[in-house]
């Protein structure tokens, strides 16, 4: 069985060095970059009743995440609460970050999990830099940053490995005849190096801190930066494969870990797992809905398990409501693979999700209320994220000011627009008969298309709230939720989602930005503009052709040629004009046909033919 096992095994990707960046206490950081004495104080952030992030001054005297605000001031009197529950501040540092560390990316594959979390994949500058390697002395190496610029970088020992390494191994050197580009030790070694210089960049110009994991996927990158908090980093060293009748290194690293804890196992492919493994449901601790297991299933207990195969996962995470797939993808991460490509660096993001959790909802008002509130967080976030400034000078109307004393947008343009509104809710399962609940992170979901007076400024954020709950949200809501009682809500989120780039000069748009379109227009059309301009008596014979002492309409029609006739300068005549090329846009070239005029030879455009036809037809 277990030959038959090891035969199924995937096939892992070592090809990729990808770096996992992951804030410190990010929340609590952020309020200690707004005011540094923070720093030193026992600092924790306050959401609802609970404490979501604390610094590491705080963990030292007994606080942690997730903990009830009064259970906090107990054991810390002197700790500092600040709320968190505006994410403002939150996303525009995380947005800060995330364009900071984004341009040390030469693929432009940099992609943001959360606020707090970055991968990114820099095999590109790793290979570069191994061919730069001078294999007789490693110890005096350059790690070059641009491949246009040679001295930009920094110096670097690459027989040496930076940072914490897993397995721990105090040998950090590399001993080589020669470079093997193809060298999983060597690309980790300068991918060390790396994620070094880039958590030092980060401290120093702009105050953070990050623990950095780097390996060859995103799931084992994640999971190894996690082992030296905070501040640290740590390399998952090869051989990731089993050697005879052993365990590689990437295996034998994430056996260790609770099934519940893989990125990509969700809660309830967990309890699906654990269940069949104990066979019984695991046991939970109390808690409604921040409640861990006691019980810990580890990934080696599920991977060596007699009955597990990949027909029997199908079977077991299959079924309706499922994601296709799913046993498949829980068989490669139980063996430590994970192919999936960090994402390309992204502008728009691909949805914007408010949500809530409650201890208690289970009136209709009570729903009102909360998703007023959602509305009008959502409403703000979609105006903030997918608005930017804009340099229209073309003529087209600006967009226009919020009313009732809201701040000027200025001129403003839409960078996206997204098409479909989705409202979610978690209700919670009926007491049993002994007065316990079951727990469930079952959602339910309506969604339909989001209405596009989100999208005027003419109104105010409150007029534009009540329009989303009363001609959307509402409905939405009386569709999961027939009933007017009888039910209880732990969670409700609303979002916008299938986002459709708007007009741009960008290579992802999807449509054309007007404005761009009507200045280059005018750049590519001004050789043809006419000019209405007086001239003087003793004006040269060259402005108006050979014969300057017969008026225009007088002249034989091979002179009578105006601004629009005459062959500039940047036609060839030589190669004909047929099919010309004239560049519209930046990066871009659109056909655009030139003709001669039948009567005069003139040459021009296509769409101008018409109009000097008329000109020959109109005579005097």
């Amino acid at each position: 069985m277990e030959a038959s096992r090891r035969s199924w095994a995937p096939k892992r990707r070592d090809d990729r060095i990808i770096i996992h960046f992951d804030y410190d206490c990010f929340y609590a950081a952020v309020f200690e970059a707004e005011n540094p004495a923070l720093r030193s104080l026992p600092l924790a952030v306050q959401q609802k009743h609970i404490i979501v992030t604390c610094n590491y001054e705080a963990r030292r005297r007994g606080l942690h995440k997730l903990q009830p605000i009064n259970e906090a001031k107990k054991l810390c009197p002197d700790v500092v609460i600040v709320l968190g529950e505006d994410l403002t501040r939150f996303r525009n540092a995380s947005r800060e970050l995330y364009n900071f560390i984004r341009q040390f990316s030469w693929n432009n594959k940099a992609e943001r999990l959360g606020f707090d979390e970055v991968f990114l994949d820099v095999t590109d500058v790793i290979r570069y830099n191994i061919e730069l390697l001078n294999a007789n002395d490693l110890a005096n190496s350059f790690f070059c940053l641009s491949q246009n610029d040679p001295t930009l970088g920094f110096p670097y020992n690459a027989a040496e490995l930076a940072g914490h390494a897993s397995p721990a191994s105090t040998a950090c050197q590399v001993i080589l005849n020669g470079i093997d580009p193809d060298s999983l030790l060597i690309r980790l070694h300068l991918g060390s190096h790396l994620a070094r210089h880039l958590r030092t960049q980060l401290e120093e110009h702009k105050g953070y801190t990050a623990t950095i994991g780097i390996s060859t996927s995103k799931l084992l990158s994640k999971l190894v930066g996690n082992l030296n908090k905070p501040n640290g980093q740590t390399t998952l060293l090869p051989p990731y494969e089993a050697p005879e009748g052993g365990t590689g290194n990437a295996t034998a690293f994430i056996d260790g870990h609770e099934i519940g804890k893989i990125p990509g196992v969700g809660c309830k492919i967990a309890q699906k797992l654990r269940e069949h493994i104990l066979q019984r449901p695991a046991e939970i601790d109390s808690g409604l809905v921040y409640g861990g297991t006691k019980e810990k299933v580890t990934v080696r207990d599920v991977r060596t398990h007699p009955t597990i195969n990949l027909e029997m996962l199908d079977r077991l995470l299959g079924g309706p409501g499922s994601h296709r797939g799913t046993g498949v993808r829980v068989w490669q991460l139980i063996h430590a693979v994970d192919d999936t490509e960090v994402g390309q660096a992204k502008e728009v993001p691909s949805q914007i999700s408010i949500e809530d959790s409650y201890i208690r909802l289970d009136t209709i008002e009570e729903v009102l209320k909360e998703l007023r509130k959602l509305a009008k967080s959502l409403i703000k976030r979609v105006h903030l994220d997918l608005l930017e400034e804009s340099d229209d000078d073309t003529g087209i109307p600006p967009v226009a000011e919020h009313s009732k004393g809201s701040t000027s947008l200025g001129l403003r343009r839409w960078i996206a627009h997204p098409k479909t509104l989705r409202l979610s809710t978690r209700p919670r399962p009926p007491l049993n008969p002994d007065g316990t609940r079951a727990r469930s992170f079952n959602r339910i979901s309506r969604s339909a298309p989001l209405p596009t007076f989100i999208f005027g400024l003419s109104e105010s954020i409150d007029a534009l709230t009540e329009r989303l709950i009363s001609e959307a949200l509402l409905p939405m809501f009386r569709k999961l939720h027939p009933d007017r009682s009888g039910w209880d809500l732990s969670l409700v989120n609303v979002a916008v989602t299938n986002m459709a780039d708007a007009a741009g000069d960008s290579k992802t748009a999807t449509g054309r930005d007007i404005s761009s379109m009507l200045r280059k227009q005018a750049d590519v059309l001004k050789e043809w503009r006419v000019e209405d301009r007086p001239v003087p008596p003793d004006a040269p014979a060259e402005v108006f052709g050979k014969n300057t002492s017969m008026p225009a309409s007088s002249r034989p029609d091979d002179e009578r040629k105006g601004s629009e006739d005459m062959l500039v300068p940047s036609q060839d005549s030589r190669n004909g004009f047929e099919g010309a090329v004239w560049d519209l846009e930046d990066g871009a070239e659109e056909q655009v046909s030139a003709l001669a005029c039948e009567i005069c030879g003139a040459i021009m455009p296509a769409f101008a033919m018409l109009a000097h036809q008329r000109f020959h037809e109109l005579g005097d």
